[in-house]
């Protein structure tokens, strides 16, 4: 399967059949300027309302949506929607986000969408293994370089891709990248959008790979 940041906290999750499921589309403003998003698919997850991760009328191909909690099974792949917060105050400030694990040619991913706090023991249970994932880290709005890094201890994943940081296009008012790789000494920065997975040849631990946005 293959993964590709289209940018903020969209990606297109591509499965070996050609099956295509779309993260949090955003919708484009003068704050967020990554390129429209005119990619089809056959699924589309939303962890939550906000303009930036919820613009499904931008995704071509007429696709099934997913924006709730709970088991899901969509063209055959199974959904774990686990809900969560958009904040540390039980969702007060921002409400709430859903967290999407998914098994796609053997490997789980799990989206985390605007996590705002840790996962208590519930929602790690829930969650169970994560092979990939895609994790916001620039902070302000969602779990900052901190918080992500304890996330990632907590789950333990093979592959971490971060997102939802600031970039040249990004939403202001949030930390770039760099604080959440410092420190870390497996990381990986390809002049690429994207990314092969195959299960079985995945690393043992968790590697960092920063893709580049296609938008």
């Amino acid at each position: 399967m293959e993964i590709k940041y289209l940018g903020h906290a969209a990606f297109v999750i591509t499965s070996d059949k050609g099956l295509k499921i779309i993260t949090d589309p955003y919708a484009t403003a003068p704050d967020l300027t990554y390129g429209e998003i005119t990619e089809t698919a056959d699924i589309v997850t939303v962890s939550h309302a906000h303009f930036d991760h919820s613009n499904v009328a931008a995704v071509k191909g007429n696709p099934e949506v997913l924006s709730r909690v709970g088991r899901s099974v969509v063209k055959g792949i199974e959904f774990k929607g686990v809900a969560s917060a958009h904040d540390d105050s039980g969702g007060k400030q921002r409400g709430g986000n859903i967290i999407f694990c998914f098994e796609v040619d053997g490997v789980t991913v799990c989206h985390l969408g605007d996590l705002g706090h840790r996962l208590d023991d519930k929602q790690l249970k829930e969650m169970g293994r994560v092979d990939i994932l895609l994790i916001p880290v620039g902070g302000n709005y969602t779990i900052d370089a901190k918080v992500a890094t304890e996330v990632c201890d907590q789950l333990k994943p093979k592959v971490v891709i971060p997102m939802h940081y600031k970039t040249e296009k990004g939403i202001p008012g949030i930390s770039g990248v760099e604080g959440f790789l410092s420190g870390k000494a497996s990381v990986s920065r390809p002049d690429s959008s994207q990314s092969e997975f195959k299960a079985g040849e995945l690393p043992a631990t968790g590697q960092i790979l920063v893709l580049k946005p296609a938008l």
